[in-house]
């Protein structure tokens, strides 16, 4: 697991780390989650990554926006570690988090 804070950060990190799923929070300093989750799909080696975004908007427009921008999912907060988990499983059925 990768942690960063900002979405130039993100990009930067998945290009070196080449994760198998990504979770975004929205609201981020210098390139919010929306244009975060549309540059990392603008990359062919991203197309097939899931791209979980994470929000306390809530609302029919926001998940719809999330999409827009190629969010495979779309996780309101405030969640829990079984909301987190579920994604994990349900993205990447191949890796069984250790909790």
């Amino acid at each position: 697991m990768l942690c960063v804070v900002d979405g130039f950060e993100c990009l930067g990190r998945a290009l070196d780390f080449k994760p198998d799923l990504i979770f975004i929070d929205v609201l981020m300093p210098r390139l919010n989650g929306y244009q975060t989750c549309q540059l990392i799909r603008s990359r062919d080696s991203f197309k097939s990554v899931p791209v979980v975004m994470l929000s306390s908007k809530d609302g029919l427009f926001d998940i719809a926006l999330g999409k827009k921008h190629g969010a495979t999912d779309y996780i309101t907060k405030p969640f829990t570690q079984d909301d987190l988990l579920t994604a994990v499983r349900k993205h990447c059925p191949q890796f069984e988090p250790e909790v």
